[in-house]
C-alpha cells in the first residue's frame, strides 16, 4: 500500500511530535490488520464479492468527501492516471489479493505484498531510465528467494504456487499505480487522490455488488464485520492518517515505516485467527523483507 507524495522537510531537534507517532502507529497497525481481516472475510464472501462490498462501503464516503471538499476534477490529461489508481490499484489489487489469500496465510501474504517497492524500482528503471545496481539486483534475488521459501513453508503445490503469483500480481498493481500516479501529487492533495481511487475502484467493482448482497444473509457475523472493518479502518481512516504522516515527513522516510507492516500482520494473524507461521515462513519473510531493505537503501 505505497503512496508517494511531496512532503514538508523533516523536523529537526529533539521534540517528539505526538500526532506523528499516532498517525504512523495507526497506519501500520491498520494496514497490517487488513491481511487477517481479508482471511476472515473470505469465510463468508467470494473474493470478487468481498472486494465489491468493501469498496462500495468505502467508495460512497470517499465520493461524498470529494463533493464536500470541492476537490478539483481530474484534468483530461490526468484522467488516465486517476483511472489507473481506481481500476488497477483498488479494484484489480483487491481481487488478486483476495484470490491469493484464499490459500496463502495472512502473515505470508503481507511479506509478499511488501515486495512492491522492488517492482516500483524496476518500473522506474524501465520507464524513467533509473539505474539498477548489482546490489539492487542481489536484493531483488534475495526477496524473491524468500518468497519461494514462504511457498515451500506452506506446502509447495499448484494451489500455493498460483496463489503466490496472484499476490505478486497485486503487488505489481501497487507498483504500477505508484509510478503512474506520482505526478498527481504535485497538483492534488494525497487525501483527494486516495478518495478518487476508492470512488473509482468502488464503481469498477460494482458489477459484483449484487452477488455480495446475496451472500450477506448466509455470511458469518465475523466475515461481515471484517468487510466493514476493511472498508472503514484500513481504507478510509488509514489513508487519512498516512496523508498526515506524508505532510510531516519526507515520503522516503515515511515509507520506511511500512517495513513494520509484515511482522505486525503476522502477530495480528496469530492473535486473531490463530495462524502459526512455520519456521520456513518466518525465514522466507526475513529474506523477503531484507531484500526490499537492500534495494531501497541502495536507491
Amino acid at each position: 500500500m505505497t503512496t508517494i507524495s511531496p512532503a514538508a522537510p523533516a523536523r529537526t531537534g529533539a521534540t517528539i511530535d505526538p500526532m506523528l507517532i499516532f498517525t504512523i502507529t495507526f497506519t501500520v497497525v491498520a494496514w497490517a490488520s487488513s491481511f487477517p481481516a481479508i482471511r476472515a472475510g473470505l469465510t463468508g464472501f467470494g473474493p470478487l464479492e468481498m472486494a465489491a462490498l468493501r469498496f462500495a462501503l468505502a467508495g460512497v464516503p470517499a465520493a461524498l468527501f470529494l463533493v464536500a471538499t470541492r476537490a478539483a476534477l481530474p484534468a483530461r490529461a490526468d484522467l488516465w492516471r486517476f483511472l489507473t489508481g481506481g481500476i488497477v490499484f483498488i479494484a484489480l489489487y483487491a481481487i488478486l489479493l483476495n484470490l491469493g489469500q484464499r490459500v496463502v496465510p495472512a502473515g505470508a501474504a503481507s511479506f509478499i505484498i511488501n515486495t512492491n517497492p522492488i517492482m516500483t524500482a524496476a518500473l522506474a528503471m524501465l520507464l524513467l531510465n533509473e539505474r539498477f545496481s548489482l546490489i539492487a539486483w542481489l536484493g531483488t534475488a534475495l526477496s524473491f528467494a524468500g518468497i519461494g521459501v514462504i511457498a515451500l513453508g506452506n506446502g509447495l503445490d499448484l494451489n500455493i504456487g498460483i496463489s503466490v503469483l496472484l499476490i505478486l500480481g497485486a503487488a505489481f498493481c501497487n507498483a504500477i499505480s505508484t509510478v503512474v500516479q506520482k505526478p498527481l501529487f504535485a497538483r492534488h492533495k494525497p487525501l483527494s487522490v486516495a478518495a478518487w481511487n476508492m470512488a473509482i475502484g468502488g464503481l469498477a467493482l460494482s458489477p459484483f455488488l449484487p452477488g455480495a448482497l446475496e451472500q450477506i444473509p448466509a455470511a458469518p457475523s465475523q466475515a461481515l464485520w471484517s468487510v466493514v472493518y476493511l472498508a472503514v479502518v484500513p481504507s478510509l481512516i488509514a489513508y487519512g492518517t498516512w496523508a498526515i504522516t506524508l505532510s510531516r515527513l519526507p515520503a522516503g522516510r515515511a515509507s520506511n515505516f511500512q517495513y513494520c507492516v509484515p511482522p505486525m500482520a503476522m502477530l495480528i494473524s496469530f492473535l486473531w485467527l490463530g495462524e502459526v507461521p512455520t519456521a520456513l515462513g518466518i525465514l522466507g519473510g526475513i529474506m523477503t523483507l531484507g531484500g526490499v531493505v537492500i534495494v531501497n537503501l541502495k536507491r
